[in-house]
């Protein structure tokens, strides 16, 4: 079996070599054996799970959400149904961010018409919002 050292590894997943670290230290990665040298040596077992906290990651799962998908990948007794369940929690929590965003992007909107663009800051309807008091209409949508 071929070994490969922690900069193979960190350029064959697309990540930094402190990354690998970190998921070390997070449990993520099981801690890689060393050569006489020293150097950590890992296999392609590594690269695989690597690649799948890094696919998971860019999908927005928290770090402990992608030890619980870890986790539940590695038990074969288990069938889909706890792997499912934590992608549609993500969706949940992707939606509702979408949701806030739209609202925020609505606010902005508002602000932004309100503005001439020009003219005294003094009377600047943008930064009158973001400075009234809390409770206010302000810059809320």
């Amino acid at each position: 079996m071929q070994t490969i050292t922690i900069g193979g590894l960190a350029k064959a997943a697309g990540v930094n070599i402190d990354t690998i670290r970190y998921y070390e230290r997070y449990g993520l990665l099981p801690r890689a054996p060393r050569r006489e040298s020293g150097y950590r040596e890992y296999a392609g077992a590594d690269l695989d799970r690597l690649r799948f906290i890094r696919r998971a990651k860019e999908l927005g799962f928290s770090l402990e959400d992608i030890a619980d998908l870890l986790s539940l990948s590695e038990d074969r007794q288990n069938d889909m149904r706890g792997v499912k369940r934590k992608a549609e929690q993500r969706r949940e929590q992707v939606e509702l961010k979408i949701r806030e965003l739209q609202r925020v992007r609505r606010g902005l909107n508002k602000l932004i018409a309100a503005c001439p663009g020009h003219g005294e800051l003094a009377t600047c309807p943008i930064i009158a919002a973001l400075a009234a008091p809390a409770g206010t209409k302000g810059c809320t949508p």
